[in-house]
């Protein structure tokens, strides 16, 4: 890119040494964020990138049009872009390239598995040259070895988030829909837990909304597509950005977003990607992937694997289980086994429970009818204690204070709160769960789950 005959455009490295001029520029996008419009007439968007010359930190391209659709289109990071008659500026210490729409012109290519030389988005003032191409296959070469430097940015892991902050993000799209408003929702998943809840909600109200987040509302067929260990998380877009713009994501994708926005939705963690989140180029063989793809093949080989990160060292002893020497399985094992009717063993937490009052557990006729919300890290579901199995959990047939203390002590409530609105955090218990139908005649359609051979063993 230095002789002589490459005058048509000019490395990184001497671009920005050269403030207020206008330069011609060829580079890989290593990041990018959303087409968005600004407060003013304009749209925006803007684009890091990088050449041999330069391979950090980048420089960032801001890329103003008329409207969305003239704005460039970046299908994904690693593709390349030509920017023509762009200044180069700086501001606090920051040297970037701005687009005018009067007179800059760009074009995108295929990154480094591009196979010709058209570009596949351009703008209106772009001109094609024979000589592009020398470019453009050079830089394609140089990515076949190229490894992103990040510098000090940091990624989390789904386990560490927290509620209310701003988070870089390495996962995977395991699942892509269209939600109820025909909006884009996406599921991701990097292979650890996301920490468990604490909640802070009414005891009374809880029952009406915990089945309804998470991957559970699913069909069957998509959830046995999904990864049997580790949470799977909602992404959802803010509203300004274009739901063409989510063409880039897919299924089975791994993709690292930076600036992205974590918050509780209806008792879960969901990820918000905003108009100022950005998308960073990644590979396959990005070592911060692979690590994350092998820790997750050897959770699931080990005979821990499916034991809940925050329930270690050991779940809560307040339960006990007939079946101690079976394995344990996670909740999306149960939902997307192979047979309609099976018999499992859990760690999990109970988030909720139907009738809320102890004196109502039992029916005129003394049966246990209880229904409770159970959760682990991959999913929720509903079982029953009933009849026979409610009484073992419960020991018979205590007081209803006693009945009422064991309840708060599943349930997370401290024994001081007396309005039961108060925070609290389930403990993680073990239980076995057995699934069984309704209908013969359409036997998946009606199946349940009911808890069976568990003791709650808590003081009175």
């Amino acid at each position: 890119m230095g002789s002589s005959d490459d005058y048509k455009f000019m490395e990184i490295r001497d671009a920005i040494a050269s403030i207020n001029q206008k330069v011609n520029l060829i580079g890989v996008i290593i990041e990018f964020g959303f087409p968005r419009r600004t407060k003013g007439t304009d749209c925006f968007c803007a684009v890091k990138i990088v050449d041999q010359s330069h391979k950090r930190p980048g420089i960032t391209a801001n890329i103003f049009a008329e409207s969305l659709e003239k704005l460039p289109h970046v299908a994904s990071a690693g593709d390349i872009i030509e920017l023509s008659h762009v200044t180069m500026k700086t501001h606090q210490g920051e040297i970037y390239a701005v687009f005018n729409k009067k007179f800059s012109s760009f074009a995108l290519y295929e990154g480094k598995d591009g196979l010709d030389f058209l570009p596949y988005d351009v703008s209106p003032k772009f001109r094609c040259r024979d000589l592009d191409k020398k470019f453009i296959s050079s830089l394609r070469d140089w990515l076949v070895g190229f490894e992103l430097d990040e510098g000090s940015t940091n990624f989390s892991f789904l386990r560490d988030l927290k509620e209310s902050e701003h988070v870089n993000l390495i996962c995977k799209i395991v699942y892509m829909c269209e939600d109820a408003n025909n909006g884009t929702l996406a599921f991701v998943w990097d292979g650890t837990d996301a920490p468990p809840i604490s909640i802070d909600t009414k005891l009374a109200i809880e029952i009406d909304y915990v089945h309804h987040s998470g991957p559970l509302v699913l069909p069957r067929d998509i959830l046995c597509t999904l990864p049997p260990v580790g949470s799977i998380l909602r992404l959802i877009f803010d509203k300004g950005i274009e739901k063409q713009s989510l063409s880039i994501l897919n299924n089975g994708k791994w993709m690292k977003f930076t600036n992205v926005f974590c918050e509780m939705q209806v008792g879960s963690f969901q990820i918000v990607v905003t108009t100022f989140s950005k998308l960073r180029y990644t590979s396959n063989e990005d070592n911060a992937i692979q690590l994350r793809q092998r820790s997750y093949e050897e959770r699931l080989a080990s005979i821990l694997g499916r034991i809940p990160f925050w329930s270690f060292p050991s779940p809560s002893p307040i339960t006990e289980v007939d079946y101690n020497n079976e394995p344990f399985a996670t909740l999306m094992d149960v939902l997307t086994y192979s047979k309609v009717t099976a018999k499992f063993k859990c760690i999990v937490r109970v988030i909720a429970i139907y009738p809320l009052q102890a004196k109502d557990f039992r029916s005129p006729e003394g049966i246990y009818r209880v229904r409770l919300c159970l959760e682990d890290p991959t999913a929720r579901i509903h079982a029953l204690l009933y009849a026979e199995d409610g009484y073992k959990f419960f020991g018979g047939h205590p007081s209803i204070d006693a009945l009422t203390r064991k309840r708060n002590k599943l349930l997370g409530v401290s024994a001081s709160e007396k309005n039961e609105a108060s925070t609290r955090n389930p403990p993680w218990v073990q239980c076995c769960l057995k699934s069984y139908y309704l209908n013969k005649q359409d036997a998946w359609g009606s199946r349940q789950y009911r808890i069976f051979g568990t003791r709650l063993v808590a003081e009175d």
